[in-house]
């Protein structure tokens, strides 16, 4: 490792998202194809897919830190960085708490010590906020939905998993294998109280949940008949802090009575802005008039 890390790339999409969030994009030199998140690092250059990226092209590059995954990278990949004196960090969270411990490491690794100190404390204190809120609730029951077809699930040593669990949920499957294939008979007889997908639509789950009760054996189901459908955010996909936003999003959604007072106080705001016209900076001063 150089003294300094001045330039960095990423082979997965969690981890680009962890540089940007770290306020380290401008030291990011490159990434792969699917890093997406935030927009500008679609305009990064990029060194191909993260299961096969190119060596040539991370070495006219020059990084002085290259940041891997077990789950989605190779172990030939960083084996032949390291031969051509690149140095990598490959991070393998299975908890939430790991996903935390491995920010930290990486904001030392980059330089950015304080920045990720802090960036982990805010995340901390938003996950011990959320545990307050639902400790003594019971767990709801999920179908965490990775794929369609075939139909993929999650394992319980994954971070999904756990990520469930600090939305005060658990998932149906029991299963060592990180991301297990089971049939819809099998989804018929375990009737999970919710399923959840991973997507980009705004509607909550309203577009999926239409599209269940048009097909046989999905409509059947408990869930899909009393409208148990949630769509969450894709961050519920990555071990990065946007998968914190996912865990409340899908909190609010399963425990909507530990965040009514919450809620409550949002509605009564939103009320009286209303009623006094929207907020001040959007509302012009009345001229005087002949009455």
């Amino acid at each position: 490792m150089p003294a300094s890390v001045k330039r960095i790339v990423t082979l997965a999409p969690n981890l680009t998202e962890t540089v940007y969030a770290l306020g380290l994009g401008d030291k990011l030199a490159g990434d792969t194809d699917v890093c997406d998140t935030p927009a500008a690092a679609k305009q990064k250059p990029h060194v191909g897919n993260p299961q096969n990226p190119s060596l040539e092209a991370i070495a006219l590059l020059h990084p002085d830190l290259v940041l891997a995954t077990t789950s989605i990278n190779r172990l030939e990949t960083a084996v032949a960085l390291e031969r051509l004196g690149i140095p990598v960090y490959t991070s393998d969270p299975h908890t939430v708490r790991d996903m935390l411990d491995s920010i930290a490491r990486m904001s030392e690794l980059m330089g950015a010590g304080e920045q990720g100190t802090a960036v982990v404390a805010q995340l901390r204190a938003r996950l011990d906020s959320l545990h307050a809120r639902l400790e003594d609730r019971p767990m709801v029951h999920v179908l965490f939905v990775v794929w369609e077809q075939p139909l993929i699930t999650i394992g319980q040593n994954t971070f999904i998993a756990d990520a469930l669990r600090w939305a005060g949920a658990e998932s149906v499957v029991l299963s060592d294998r990180n991301w297990p294939q089971l049939s819809l008979e099998e989804v018929v007889r375990l009737q999970p109280d919710y399923l959840v997908f991973a997507g980009d639509h705004s509607d909550g789950g309203a577009t999926e949940l239409a599209d269940l009760r048009a097909r046989p054996v999905w409509r059947d189901l408990d869930a899909v008949t009393t409208g148990h459908v949630v769509d969450v955010s894709e961050e519920a996909l990555r071990p990065s802090p946007g998968l914190v936003d996912a865990i409340e999003q899908l909190a609010h959604t399963l425990h909507p009575e530990a965040f009514a007072k919450e809620n409550e106080i949002r509605n009564s705001k939103n009320e009286i802005q209303l009623a006094s016209g929207g907020p001040s900076e959007n509302r012009t001063e009345c001229s005087p008039c002949a009455r």
